[in-house]
């Protein structure tokens, strides 16, 4: 197992370094290391660090990790990279405009890596989660429990409700994860430059 902190260039080239090391070369490319630091008094209250906290670790980890990573599969002529966004870059909330902002940055910086690197026979996805029910959407919700003193069943009820999906449930992390395999194998081999919602429906725009 490798370990290191994406927000930082030293930790990322540990990081790849090690991986290249362990691995012997590289295929595939998950980025998904992420976290939502929200804003609870909204959008206008949120700090340059609220806003570097958020582009760094959901933006700039990414493209430290390609900028590492990537080469040694356009070099081959072949590899996946799959970028985890998240659908509130389209479905932003005002307490995590930051954060849905450096989504919609991913988004975009995903196109651009998928046109450069297509003609080296390199694919890059991006996949947009919406509510999934991990350790860290848990936390958060802990989190908003313990900060305003109101039950926790109460919050995740309401956050539910908020972001209630056609469906009627929060996603499961296997179902994103069934998505994200997909996108990274050669079943998907004429699939680049595209980002999918994985969300129970929950978008509203086309």
């Amino acid at each position: 197992m490798v370990t290191a902190d994406l927000n930082t260039s030293g930790g990322v080239e540990r990081a790849a370094a090690a991986a290249l090391d362990l691995l012997g070369g590289i295929d595939v490319l998950v980025d998904n290391a992420g976290r939502n630091t929200q804003v609870p008094d909204g959008v206008l209250a949120a700090s340059d660090e609220d806003w570097l906290a958020n582009l760094d670790a959901n933006l700039l980890s990414a493209v430290r990790l390609d900028r590492a990573l990537v080469p040694h599969m356009t070099a081959q002529g072949h590899g996946a990279v799959v970028h985890v966004s998240s659908n509130a870059a389209r479905y932003p909330q005002p307490n995590g405009a930051p954060y849905a902002a450096a989504k919609a940055a991913l988004n975009a910086y995903s196109k651009s890596l998928a046109l450069a690197c297509g003609p080296h026979g390199v694919r890059v996805t991006a996949v947009m989660p919406g509510v999934i029910e991990t350790d860290a959407v848990e936390a958060s919700l802990r989190e908003a429990a313990e900060r305003t003193g109101r039950d926790l069943d109460t919050i995740r009820k309401e956050f539910h409700q908020r972001l209630a999906a056609p469906l009627g449930r929060p996603g499961r992390p296997e179902e994103a994860a069934e998505l994200i395999a997909f996108l990274a194998s050669p079943r998907a081999s004429y699939l680049t430059g595209i980002t999918v919602s994985i969300d129970g429906g929950l978008l509203p725009t086309l």
